[in-house]
Parts: structure tokens; sequence; C-alpha cells
């Protein structure tokens, strides 16, 4: 199976257990995959917006950490309090052996997370709201498990943000004063599928 035919596989799966399943069975080759078919980018600007906003010492929530690529760019600026999870065995196996966050744990957005409340302070989450994946009231719990004043750091893609309910959700949370939206990152294209660009922004929340 060719890399974009195994991107339309994963999104069309048809719930949880398929979508974990499926990056289990990914999970070894995901990152070679992504950088010398898609071109991905050498890091993220979700890692400069972590830096701008979240001091060093942070505990950290790596939300859909995958294989560890985001926790090993925010490793590399001095983020040392590194917690992931993420639905997948396989791609939690991957990151372990980067060695570069204190706890890794199997947990499924969407659903209670097992950590007490305000916890965290601040959350990272990249490439983990798109279609056929996480769902937008996945934003309770992390805003629950985050400090009052930590960040919840998120990226999405454009369209799918005009396309799904993630617009209402997110603009109801602010409007009931659960979060205020600190920055909206420029638009960027992270990568190619079969040569049609896919952009993304970063979103940046203050817990209230």
């Amino acid at each position: 199976m060719n890399v974009s035919n195994k991107v339309q596989w994963v999104y069309s799966s048809k719930n949880n257990h398929e979508l974990s399943d499926r990056y289990n069975q990914w999970a070894k080759d995901y990152e070679q995959d992504l950088n010398e078919t898609f071109g991905r980018l050498n890091r993220e600007p979700i890692v400069d917006l972590t830096i701008k906003y979240v001091p060093r010492n942070a505990q950290i929530l790596d939300v859909g950490a995958g294989t560890g690529v985001v926790g090993q760019w925010l490793q590399q600026e001095g983020f040392h309090n590194l917690v992931g999870i993420d639905m997948s065995e396989g791609m939690l196996t991957e990151a372990q052996r980067k060695n570069i966050y204190t706890e890794l744990r199997l947990m499924v957005l969407g659903e209670p997370l097992d950590f007490p409340s305000a916890t965290f302070d601040a959350v990272t989450a990249c490439g983990v709201f798109t279609y056929g994946h996480a769902p937008s009231h996945s934003f309770d719990e992390l805003i629950r498990v985050t400090k009052p004043g930590g960040y919840i750091i998120f990226t999405l893609r454009p369209d799918f943000y005009e396309s799904s309910d993630f617009k209402d959700k997110m603009a109801n949370l602010e409007a009931q004063e659960n979060w205020k939206l600190t920055e909206l990152g420029d638009k960027y294209q992270a990568e190619h599928v079969d040569q049609v660009p896919i952009y993304f922004q970063t979103w940046v929340y203050r817990v209230i």
C-alpha cells in the first residue's frame, strides 16, 4: 500500500478501535513515510508557539503523541516535563524509544482522561483534530486537566474547522468563559497528498 492510500485508509476508519489498529500497523514506518513521501516540515510552528507562551519547566501533556515527534522537538528546546498519551500502543512503543517523556499512557481523546483536574501547565496537540479523528468534545477534558491560566495549543486544518462542528464548539467554550483565544497562527503548508497541498493553522487558547 502506498503512503497516500495509507492516509485514506486511516482516515476512513469507522470507529476508534479500527483507527487505533490501523495506527498500530503503521507505527514503525510512520515517520519515514511522512518525511519521505509528504515532505513534512522540519519543525511544526506549534513548537515556536509553545516556546512563546509556556515556560521551560512546565508540565506539558502531549495528546495524540504518536511516535513522539512533537515531544522530541520540545525536548530539544529545553522542555523536559513531558507526558504523552495516544490511542495506539504501536505509536507509543515508537515514542518510548526516544526517551523524552516522563510518562506515556494509552488514552483515547473524546473519553474521560485518567488525570486529576488542573494537572498540566499546557497541552499540545499536533495533527490530532482532523477528519475521522478526535471529536470536538475532547476539548472539555483537555480544559479540565489544564491548570487555570495554562495553555491548550493545537493544530487544525482550516477546511476542517469550517466544515465540522469544531468552529461552533470552540466559540461556545469561549462564550462560556472556559478558555480565551490568545493567538491564531498563520496558515502553513504542512504536506502534500497526491500533489495537493494541505494547510494547517495553530490555535493557542488560555484556560480561564
